[in-house]
């Protein structure tokens, strides 16, 4: 328990440093989808769009298409969702609150996270079976599961929905994760 308020209050104190830090772009630290940073409006905007381009479905229910209310909605949302590379070895680039909690990460040490290492083997044979349906349809739907945070602790979710994430001109920018009603085991 103890652990667990530490790593509360290093992230907030982490959230709050990258908040009112300047902005670094062209720096040698990373900080592409920092809250609030314009490339973290551009990719909750990509990433509510797709999700209602492949599957018909609303993932961000905001009242204005207002890039601060998607930004916020994304970050607010009570699933975790996530988003990868699509290299050989993805790794993860962005999470909202309730990804960095199911990892029990930060948003600096998330780039450290390959996909393999938190899914376990029935997941990332499901992954492996769906992705060609991923890259040609868009999304797929995984069946529920248990994977792991980055601390080792074992984290069930119910299921998970994985989709292409379009950008701009629809070219494929990275892959989206969902884990819907998850839960430390």
């Amino acid at each position: 328990m103890a652990r667990q308020y530490v790593r509360t209050v290093v992230a907030s104190v982490q959230r709050v440093a990258m908040a009112i830090a300047p902005s670094r772009i062209g720096g040698q630290l990373e900080m592409k989808q920092t809250p609030g940073s314009p490339e973290a409006h551009t990719l909750a905007r990509w990433i509510g769009r797709s999700y209602r381009f492949h599957t018909g479905a609303e993932l961000l229910r905001t009242d204005t298409q207002c890039t601060d209310a998607s930004l916020k909605a994304l970050w607010q949302h009570s699933d975790s969702i996530m988003c990868c590379s699509l290299k050989a070895a993805p790794v993860f680039t962005f999470a909202n609150q309730a990804g960095l909690d199911m990892l029990e990460t930060t948003l600096i040490a998330l780039q450290d996270i390959s996909l393999e290492k938190i899914l376990d083997d029935d997941g990332r044979k499901a992954l492996c079976t769906e992705y060609p349906k991923i890259m040609q349809q868009g999304f797929a739907y995984l069946p529920g599961g248990v994977c792991v945070s980055s601390m080792g602790r074992p984290v069930s979710y119910e299921q998970a929905v994985a989709w292409k994430v379009l950008s701009d001109d629809d070219t494929p920018h990275c892959l989206a994760f969902m884990f819907v009603n998850w839960s430390f085991v």
